[in-house]
C-alpha cells in the first residue's frame, strides 16, 4: 500500500522531470507572464498569450498543459494581470487561476522596477478509475476520486530597461498542504498526507540587441529551483526580422535542445511554435514535445493618459 501512495503522489507531482511539479513551457521568454506576474509592469499595452504544449508524444498519459494569460501597464506605475491554467498528466490534472497586481518605479532614468503579488487558488484532482495495480482491494484506490483545492501566491520582482528585463518569481509561496489521500481511507487508519505544493524560486531574465532597423537578436535564460531537486537551466536564443518572423533555439541543461518559429501580424496578432527534441534518456521511450502560442495585442493608450491615470 505505500508502494502504491508514493507512486500516486508522484504521478501528481511528476508534470516535469526532476521533482518539478509546475508546467515546463519553451516559449518561456514570448509568454514570459506566466512565469513572473512582475513583468506586467514593463508593457504600456493589455496583451493576452495562450499556450498549448503536448510533451513527450508517444508516451500515454504524457503531461499536457493549457495556459491562458492577459497582462498589461494600467497606468505608469500599476500593472494588472491573471492567468488561468489546466495541466494533466495520467490519472491526476491541476486547474487554477490567479490575478496579480504590479507596482513599478523608476531607479534611474534608464532603469524601473516592479514588484508583483498575485494570489489565487490551485486544484488538484486524482482519478482513481482505470488505474492498474497489483492489488484491486488495496484501501487506497476505496472510494471517490480525490479532489483538493488550496490557495496559491506568487511573488515576483522585474528590473528592466528599454532592451533588457532581469527578475526572480516564487510561486507556490504558500506551500499549502493537498492533503491528496482519500478522507475515508484517512480516518479508518489514522494516516496523514504530506503532499505539499513545493515552493519553488524562478529566475528569468533576456537581452535584446538591435544590429541594424531589420534584425535583432535576443538571448534569454530562466532558472528553476526547487528542494533537493537539481537546478534546471533553459538558455534560448531568438532572432526576429522586421519585428515580424523570428526564429530561435533553446537548450535545457538535462540535455533536451529546443527549435522555435513565430510570426507576428500586423504587430498585433502573434503565433508561435517550438518543438522540443528529448535528452538520449528519453530518446528511446518517448517522442518530442509541441508547443503552441497565440496573442493578441491590445492597442496602446498613448504617453499622456498613461502619466494622468
Amino acid at each position: 500500500m505505500k508502494k502504491i501512495s508514493i507512486l500516486i503522489i508522484a504521478i501528481c507531482f511528476g508534470g516535469m522531470l526532476k521533482a518539478q511539479q509546475l508546467p515546463q513551457l519553451t516559449q518561456y521568454m514570448i509568454n514570459n507572464y506566466a512565469v513572473n506576474p512582475a513583468v506586467a509592469g514593463m508593457y504600456d499595452y493589455y496583451q493576452v498569450k495562450t499556450t498549448i504544449r503536448n510533451q513527450w508524444i508517444g508516451i500515454t498519459d504524457a503531461p499536457r498543459t493549457t495556459i491562458l494569460s492577459i497582462y498589461g501597464r494600467r497606468s505608469s506605475h500599476v500593472g494588472l494581470g491573471g492567468l488561468v491554467f489546466n495541466d494533466e498528466t495520467g490519472p491526476t490534472s491541476r486547474i487554477g487561476g490567479s490575478v496579480s497586481y504590479t507596482y513599478s518605479f523608476p531607479i534611474t532614468r534608464a532603469v524601473k522596477m516592479s514588484f508583483a503579488l498575485s494570489g489565487g487558488f490551485t486544484q488538484f484532482k486524482i482519478t482513481k478509475q482505470g488505474l492498474n495495480v497489483l492489488d484491486d482491494n488495496d484501501y487506497l484506490l476505496l472510494g471517490n476520486d480525490v479532489v483538493r483545492s488550496a490557495p496559491d501566491a506568487t511573488f515576483g520582482l522585474n528590473m528592466y530597461g528599454d532592451k533588457w528585463y532581469f527578475g526572480a518569481a516564487i510561486p507556490q509561496l504558500l506551500s499549502a498542504n493537498l492533503n491528496l489521500m482519500d478522507d475515508d481511507y484517512a480516518r479508518i487508519y489514522n494516516e496523514v498526507s504530506e503532499g505539499s505544493l513545493a515552493r519553488h524560486f524562478y529566475v528569468l531574465g533576456a537581452y535584446k540587441h538591435d544590429f541594424n532597423p531589420f534584425w535583432s537578436i535576443e538571448p534569454s535564460l530562466l532558472l528553476k529551483v526547487v528542494g533537493a531537486a537539481p537546478l534546471q537551466a533553459d538558455f534560448g536564443i531568438k532572432t526576429t526580422y522586421d519585428d515580424k518572423l523570428w526564429f530561435g533555439m533553446g537548450y535545457r541543461n538535462n540535455g533536451e535542445m529546443a527549435a522555435l518559429l513565430g510570426y507576428s501580424i500586423q504587430e498585433r496578432y502573434i503565433i508561435g511554435y517550438s518543438y522540443d527534441i528529448p535528452s538520449s534518456d528519453m530518446s528511446d521511450y518517448a517522442g518530442g514535445s509541441h508547443e503552441f502560442m497565440i496573442g493578441i495585442r491590445f492597442a496602446a493608450a498613448d504617453e499622456s493618459k498613461i502619466m494622468n491615470r
